[in-house]
């Protein structure tokens, strides 16, 4: 499929498989391609949209703030007629901080929330590594950041028994806008959605993974707590990419919520 044009800004977009819309936003440490083990299953039941967010592949920057990224996605919706009624949206890692604040800012616009995962926001601790991934990569460009990435990404057990996924997750990063990545860290940096989460009408699954050490499961399973209508999920063994590392848990888990 063709990139689009959303009020003048340009997204790639791919799409496969007939029904119920489903709709993918990946982490700030991957590009779309890190749905490709799980979509092909996905895409026996629905229509599968896969978005790449600003900066990655040839979508155009975005705002910078959270909420200007969820407007984006909320564009996308509508330029593709994408219904409201049986449509999902799930987002990993970044992409689930951005599915949280279109529930928060465009709910009514899908139906069901699937934040894999997602938290409240970052302890003050954990805020540090974003404006070190920042300055990094402002000043020396994404290969400044694909080892530390990685970590992050992938538990140290899944990286040492898998170095073909690790290039490859590392080719889909390094490919990344510089610029918009940073603004993408510095966004979740300063993001706070204790306040909203009250609001959110939308049936929602918030999914982690038992290794998750950038989103960690108590801090998920403590947001999930404060939506009305959630189901929480821990996969177990799984970092922070569940559907690389383990994509038959993964689609199983977003299956049974859809069903």
């Amino acid at each position: 499929m063709s990139p689009i044009d959303v009020n003048g800004s340009r997204v790639d977009v791919e799409q496969i498989g007939r029904g119920p819309s489903l709709v993918l936003l990946h982490s700030l440490l991957t590009d779309y391609s890190v749905f490709s083990r799980v979509v092909p299953e996905f895409a026996r039941t629905h229509l599968v949209t896969v978005i790449n967010l600003p900066g990655y592949g040839g979508s155009s920057p975005a705002g910078q703030d959270i909420e200007s990224y969820a407007d984006r996605v909320s564009g996308v919706l509508d330029a593709l007629g994408i219904p409201r009624k049986q449509t999902a949206v799930l987002g990993n890692g970044f992409g689930g901080f951005i599915a949280v604040m279109l529930a928060v800012r465009h709910g009514e616009r899908f139906d069901r929330l699937i934040a894999a995962p997602a938290l409240a926001t970052f302890p003050e601790e954990a805020k540090k590594p974003f404006h070190r991934m920042a300055d990094l990569v402002s000043s020396q460009g994404m290969n400044a950041v694909l080892d530390a990435a990685i970590q992050r990404m992938l538990p140290a057990a899944f990286i040492e028994k898998n170095p073909d996924i690790v290039q490859e997750r590392k080719r889909a990063l390094a490919a990344a806008d510089p610029r918009c990545f940073a603004t993408a860290c510095l966004a979740l940096a300063k993001l706070d959605l204790s306040r909203e989460l009250a609001r959110i009408k939308n049936p929602t699954l918030v999914m982690v993974g038992s290794e998750d050490a950038t989103t960690p499961p108590h801090l998920a399973r403590a947001m999930a707590y404060e939506i009305p209508r959630h189901d929480f999920v821990e996969l177990e063994g799984c970092g922070h990419c569940p559907q690389v590392e383990d994509p038959a848990a993964f689609v199983a888990a977003v299956q049974g919520f859809l069903a």
